[in-house]
């Protein structure tokens, strides 16, 4: 016979603390079991996990069992519980997620925690962190970024380490552009060509040879991004806003359900609709940068979101969210990202 509201109360009541400690769990309620999304008509007690894992990983102690004075339970995947809060306001610790930028940019998103010879770095694109290549190592990083309001030295939270740097296309050599392309004359294909001229003139022809340089193919990049040292590791966090803890790395593919935390858009999900993506990327003021092996989803971020860990279902990280258009999402892969900066999970 199913227990009665009150009766479910009255265990739920006895249970709760001890449910509660359980390791991975973050709420502990009364409520419908529910079977494949749907809640049936039976009384449960619930209990709220940050991520469900496979029972043979958890100590015995951790474990929910199946019922509770006869009265059954459930096991519901939330996430970490936050206290609801701002995304673009100063956050202590600053989970991922939350607006962050370079004193000289506006903001983007701080992606997540990464460790670099041993110690907790933030992640997130070269354009937020390292202001598209015209930072120096040691420069400023806010928390919110100077368009929500940070201000340096009050919202300090971080100092610029690391970054890889973009080639834009027609760059000169300094990754900042310059170069002009198209035809230009070559030394000594100049000084070959002027002996030539001189002797076709001498016997009276008309024609004449100009030395060119071929323009070199495009300079094409793999990653956005960049790491910075936070002032004080207690004043970051290595959970995802509303996703919460990183299970792990993944490989990311065709047809691969993802989601992301971002400054702008909060929460969303997508899914990889091209895999080995070259794009031309528009960073603004004439510079371009063309990008190989990127992933791309649909319409799942909007400006301020660069910077955002992009993860599967199971909370493993995929990519680095960098760049998109009303209906697409540019993704750098995060194993081309931890190549590029030498950095591996927490």
């Amino acid at each position: 016979m199913a227990a009665s509201l009150n009766e479910v109360r009255r265990v739920h009541a006895g249970a709760c603390n001890g449910l509660l400690a359980r390791r991975n769990v973050v709420a502990v309620g009364v409520g419908y079991k529910r079977t494949g999304g749907r809640a049936t008509g039976d009384l449960a007690i619930v209990c709220s996990v940050r991520a469900k894992r496979p029972l043979e990983s958890l100590a015995l102690r951790d474990r929910i069992p199946a019922t509770v004075q006869g009265v059954p339970t459930d096991v519901v995947q939330s996430g970490p519980i936050f206290a609801q809060q701002s995304r673009t306001g100063r956050v202590r610790p600053a989970p991922g997620g939350v607006s962050i930028g370079h004193v000289g940019i506006t903001a983007g998103t701080l992606g997540c925690l990464v460790l670099k010879s041993g110690n907790p770095h933030i992640l997130s694109n070269n354009h937020v962190l390292a202001n598209s290549n015209d930072a120096s190592v040691g420069d400023a990083i806010l928390q919110p970024g100077p368009a929500d309001g940070g201000r340096d030295p009050a919202d300090q939270i971080a100092r610029l380490v690391e970054w890889a740097p973009i080639v834009f296309d027609g760059a000169d050599g300094d990754g900042n552009g310059g170069g002009d392309g198209g035809e230009s004359p070559c030394p000594i294909g100049g000084i070959a060509a002027g002996m030539l001229n001189a002797a076709a003139a001498a016997v009276g022809s008309r024609t004449r040879l100009r030395a060119v340089r071929e323009a070199a193919p495009a300079a094409t990049n793999l990653v956005d991004c960049a790491i910075a040292a936070p002032l004080d590791p207690s004043s970051v966090s290595a959970d995802i806003l509303e996703i919460g803890r990183i299970a792990g790395v993944a490989d990311g593919g065709l047809g691969m359900p993802i989601r992301k935390s971002g400054r702008t858009t909060g929460l969303t999900t997508g899914e990889i609709e091209q895999v080995d993506v070259t794009a031309q990327v528009d960073y603004g003021s004439g510079r371009t940068a063309t990008f190989t092996d990127q992933l791309m989803a649909g319409a799942m971020s909007q400006g301020g979101d660069s910077g955002s860990a992009i993860l599967d279902m199971d909370n493993r990280l995929v990519g680095l969210l960098f760049a998109g258009s009303t209906n697409t999402t540019v993704i750098n892969r995060i194993q081309n990202v931890f190549a590029a900066l030498q950095v591996d999970l927490p």
